[in-house]
């Protein structure tokens, strides 16, 4: 019986109703799933002498046994230990804990031994015995404890003999030719079954740039689906919205002025707006967006902004009144979080449908049930990693589909922006306000905390305020790190000429209220916190920023830190204190000494970590690429990028010939795709 493509694992000779569940776990439904399984390395089987081996290197010697196997026991471990002779070249072969092996070697018998080889000693850590009639590259695959690699080598082998030659191409013959692509055929042969390592790295070339191009086709045409919702032509009144950023109290810088373009020409359109505002801590989103929400009212819409917590919501509804205030604007701005009394919730809902309110500020409540606008033009999301495809259906489900504009003041490096936000255009404010200090950025160890306290303490008596940073609440037995209410305590003792507060997230609403407030009329000179002070709180006057344990936070965390400082005219200072006891945790804090730009330390986080867990949290859009690497192959990945963009704009694309296999494998992939946020 012949097999095709979509068939189930299960048609193979050997996939039971247990081994068809082992290898779903894997992610292999299908035999183009099995297919694309390719190997992440390969145990080298060619023979060769050790006098051509290099210490270290991983090696099959062929040989004949010369000694006996002795067997020496540990407890529960053993090593087994033979002589084998290569080549007039005599090597000491031991097996670790692999006691039934002597029962298999005879002295004159010629065997075939893989494993690790030390040239000072002329020893072989054997790994394996391997037939010795095989030679070439043995491919080994990601595995469970429920299925062996060998297990799903075989599987390959059945399904490849009987489906060889046949598989059509999905990346077209142009650019095949033009990046020196495999065909189909060629790239699963050369990946499962290489003849040497020039065919294994061939294979893994072609398939890793079929990965990233099948992904990139995707992600382009859920963002022409996501244009084909018509959104609404807002018919913004461009001298009404002149006027207001004449009447600011600074000027843009020319990258705001670039970004506030872009954003009114997608309003204008009738296609709906998805982007993305990106732009480093103070270089003026907030800024950006007010305008936006004003082009929307002025049409005769609603805006509503977005924050992932009470006080940078609470923080923006002031932000926003006192700047339409200060521009002679009268616009209507009201907060709507949970902390409002029943009363007040229910009247804001009620003028929120009525149309009463012209921009409404609150956490990502805002588009849950029971809240009703009479008319959204634009929804803001502010530091909200992902806003995808279904909140977006959400909104529209409603009956309401504004455009969207999210803004992140967490750089996200290149290969993210291709991966995770493929499907949003892109805005960069590159650029910060005129007349910004660059933060001085230095890292003590913990025994020089009297040194840190002194510039600290310097600066509080130029009139300026600061923030000490821990990481944890309370103590644990587990983490050498400071307490926060312990640090509290003792600032309070060593600075009794001033203010000292303590802000947690266990404190009621009310009580960070209160600090807030407090901290920002500078009737507080030293907040001590943990990381709720991370995002959004804006107080001009703070010049200080020490951090306890820096090494206990992650790179995106420490920059946004850092950049709650520096927002005035004071030059502002950023103290690391840590003894990090990790190569990682000493490449972070020194990366952050060495640069402010947040983008290149978005970068540098990404290669410190690789591509599992970025910028500290795990993204929950980031693919999960089974062979392409978007860290190390991001010029790969970007090429994929451009190429997918040039086909999905080019006029019938998907009718031309040639294009028919990869238009199927589209169809029969994008709706799992859809979903994939």
């Amino acid at each position: 019986m012949s097999i095709q493509l979509t068939d189930a694992v299960s048609v193979l000779s050997g996939v039971g109703p247990k081994r068809e569940k082992a290898l779903q776990d894997l992610g292999i439904f299908t035999i183009d799933d099995l297919l694309s399984y390719y190997p992440y390395r390969y145990d080298d089987l060619g023979e060769r002498l050790p006098s051509e081996t290099l210490d270290g290197e991983k090696v099959t010697f062929k040989g004949v046994i010369s000694t006996p196997p002795v067997v020496r026991r540990y407890g529960k471990r053993s090593q087994t230990v033979v002589g084998l002779l290569v080549d007039r070249e005599n090597v000491r072969v031991t097996f670790f804990n692999q006691p039934w092996i002597s029962k298999n070697l005879e002295v004159g018998q010629e065997v075939a031994v893989y494993g690790t080889y030390n040239a000072a000693r002329a020893a072989l850590t054997a790994i394996k015995l391997v037939p010795a009639s095989v030679d070439g590259l043995a491919p080994i695959y990601p595995v469970s404890k429920a299925i062996k690699a060998k297990t799903i080598a075989e599987l390959v082998e059945q399904a490849w003999g009987q489906l060889r030659g046949t598989l059509p191409n999905l990346v077209p013959d142009e650019l095949r030719e033009k990046y020196r692509l495999l065909d189909k055929n060629e790239q699963v042969e050369y990946s499962h079954f290489p003849k040497d390592k020039v065919e294994s790295k061939a294979g893994r070339r072609s398939a890793a740039f079929e990965e990233f191009f099948l992904f990139q086709m995707r992600l382009q045409l859920v963002k022409q689906a996501d244009k084909s919702f018509l959104g609404e032509a807002l018919a913004y009144d461009a001298k009404q919205v002149q006027a207001f950023i004449d009447a600011l109290p600074f000027t843009l810088t020319d990258a705001q002025k670039r970004v506030v373009d872009e954003i009114l020409a997608d309003q204008a359109a009738p296609q709906h707006m998805n982007r993305l505002l990106q732009g480093d801590v103070g270089s003026g989103k907030t800024v950006v967006a007010a305008i936006a929400m004003y082009a929307a009212v002025t049409a005769g819409a609603q805006g509503a902004i977005m924050a992932p917590t009470e006080i940078l919501a609470q923080q923006h509804a002031k932000g926003l009144a006192k700047l339409f205030d200060s521009a002679g604007i009268s616009l209507r701005v009201e907060l709507l979080t949970s902390g409002l009394k029943a009363g007040q919730r229910r009247q804001i809902l009620e003028d929120l449908e009525a149309g009463d309110i012209d921009i409404v500020v609150g956490t990502h409540a805002l588009v849950q049930e029971g809240v009703y606008f009479h008319h959204l033009g634009l929804a803001v999301i502010d530091e909200q990693h992902r806003f995808g495809v279904k909140q977006r259906a959400k909104l529209r489900e409603g009956g309401v589909n504004p455009d969207i504009l999210a803004m992140t003041a967490t750089p996200i490096p290149r290969t993210l922006a291709i991966t995770s936000y493929g499907e949003m255009e892109v805005s960069i404010i590159d650029e910060l306000p005129a007349g910004r200090k660059p933060i001085i950025t230095s890292q003590l160890s913990n025994r020089q905390y009297d040194q840190a306290m002194d510039l600290l303490k310097g600066e509080l008596s130029k009139g300026a305020q600061a923030y000490v940073v821990t990481p944890l609440i309370e103590e644990s037995e587990s983490l050498d790190v400071q307490n926060v209410t312990a640090v509290y305590q003792e600032l309070q003792e060593e600075l009794p000429d001033y203010q000292v507060g303590l802000l947690h997230g266990r404190l009621p609403k009310e009580d960070k209220d209160v600090l807030m407030a407090g901290f920002s009329a500078n009737q507080i000179q030293v907040l001590v916190s943990t990381t709720v002070v991370e995002v959004g709180v804006d107080v001009s006057n703070a010049s200080v920023m020490l951090i306890l344990d820096a090494d206990r936070f992650g790179l995106a965390q420490l920059h946004q830190l850092r950049g709650r400082v520096g927002r005035g005219e004071r030059q502002s200072y950023t103290v690391l204190l840590a003894d990090p006891k990790t190569d990682y945790g000493k490449e972070r804090l020194s990366a952050l000494v060495e640069t402010t730009d947040g983008f290149e330390l978005a970068q540098r986080d990404l290669e410190l970590r690789g591509s599992g867990d970025i910028l500290g949290t795990k993204q929950s859009g980031m693919p999960d690429f089974k062979v392409g690497d978007p860290v190390k192959d991001l010029t790969m990945l970007t090429i994929a990028q451009e190429e997918a963009l040039k086909l999905v704009r080019t006029d019938k694309w998907d009718e031309k010939p040639g294009h028919q296999a990869l238009v199927d494998h589209l169809s029969q992939t994008m709706a799992a795709f859809r979903h994939f946020d």
